[in-house]
């Protein structure tokens, strides 16, 4: 039986001129009707055949193999949807703050994709200091004119300053953002390699360690945060997300709307909390938001650092304890006490069901029935 025949259309950028790669498997029907295209031309840098991208080269190639071949636009169109962030984009910081002079600023049009995009304040940050970093790498070229070689050369120079994986992959992503989806050119970049992934055991504390943290705070509000942190397995920007009406106390669940992924999920609210939410919301009567800083606002992510910082030194816990520490030390009890790890990933809102069966790896039970050879 005969393959489909396939056509695959990839963005290129030859001689500063926007075309319409055409990567194909060697096919004769296929080359022949590449000759009857409007002044087809091949790339050696790219190994393929491009034309001018235009709308009418794009209408051509459609027209000149319906009924031949499939014309495969996935690396060309991008029908990705707008980010729900739970929290408003805020990037007021970027237009009011001071830099030095000649330093080359990021474009308004990329802030203002962020802005569009609804990107987290946070990796609107991150993708906006990375990409200055880079265009101010290569003052001296235009930024249309930079080349995935040139592109090579700068993470090659992250990597010989001892840059973490996570900022040389942070890096690439604010490149491809801006002349992916800023410049609408999907999968521009699509042949720059990233670094190869570290997989990393979660950093877990025992439960005496949890309760011992716990009990060491005397503030209630802090206490309620650190509780909750663990007790419903949170990220930090969720429980900094969280509103009054989120907590349950009849079905004893919380609801996290927006999380990671825009997916909205319910998780467990423990009857300690509840009762320690109930003295907290006496005295301190937030308005809008479950945690509330000056002026009814959101709680900020730097408090609730130092919340478990000062916690931890009081505790006497001489590992780093911070609040995803929490989250993985939920998930690993969890676990121990003989959770599913269905319900644990449903509990955690992991897409991907690998995700949670790492903390088969760290927990206490998986090594109970080995026996150590040295103690036989």
């Amino acid at each position: 039986m005969e393959k489909t025949k396939q056509i695959s259309l990839k963005h290129l950028l030859i001689k500063e001129q926007k075309c319409i790669g055409l990567q194909f498997y060697p096919d004769k029907v296929i080359q022949a009707l590449i000759k009857g295209l409007p002044n087809p031309k091949w790339s050696t840098q790219f190994n393929m055949v491009f034309l001018i991208n235009n709308k009418d080269n794009l209408d051509a190639i459609f027209k000149k193999f319906k009924g031949v071949a499939w014309v495969n636009t996935s690396h060309f169109f991008t029908n990705k949807p707008i980010k729900n962030a739970a929290d408003q984009i805020d990037l007021t910081w970027f237009r009011k703050r001071k830099h030095k002079p000649n330093y080359r600023v990021c474009p308004e049009d990329y802030v203002q994709k962020l802005e569009l995009k609804k990107y987290a304040t946070n990796t609107a940050k991150t993708y906006i200091v990375c990409f200055e970093a880079f265009i101010n790498y290569y003052k001296k070229y235009e930024l249309i004119e930079i080349n995935e070689e040139l592109i090579r050369n700068y993470l090659q120079k992250l990597i010989q300053d001892k840059k973490s994986n996570s900022y040389i992959n942070q890096a690439v992503n604010s490149i491809k953002f801006y002349y992916e989806i800023v410049l609408g050119m999907p999968n521009r970049f699509y042949s720059v390699e990233r670094p190869r992934s570290v997989n990393k055991l979660p950093k877990v504390i025992s439960k005496e360690e949890v309760m011992a943290l716990i009990n060491s705070i005397n503030n209630i509000k802090h206490k309620c945060i650190v509780s909750l942190l663990y007790s419903a397995g949170l990220r930090r920007s969720e429980l900094l997300n969280l509103k009054i009406n989120d907590v349950d106390s009849k079905r004893m669940l919380i609801r996290v709307e927006s999380s990671k992924g825009n997916k909205d999920r319910m998780t467990l609210l423990s009857k300690t909390v509840l009762s320690d939410l109930r003295l907290y919301f006496k005295k301190h009567k937030p308005k809008k938001w479950l945690f509330e800083g000056e002026f009814n606002k959101q709680y900020s992510a730097t408090s609730v650092v130092k919340i478990i910082k000062k916690a931890s030194i009081n505790a006497k816990i001489r590992r780093n304890v911070t609040p995803h520490t929490l989250r993985h030390s939920f998930a690993t009890h969890l676990l121990e006490n003989g959770t599913d790890l269905r319900y644990i990933q449903s509990i955690l809102g992991h897409s991907s069901s690998k995700t949670t069966e790492i903390y088969t790896h760290v927990a206490i039970n998986s090594f109970d029935n080995i026996k150590n050879p040295l103690d036989l």
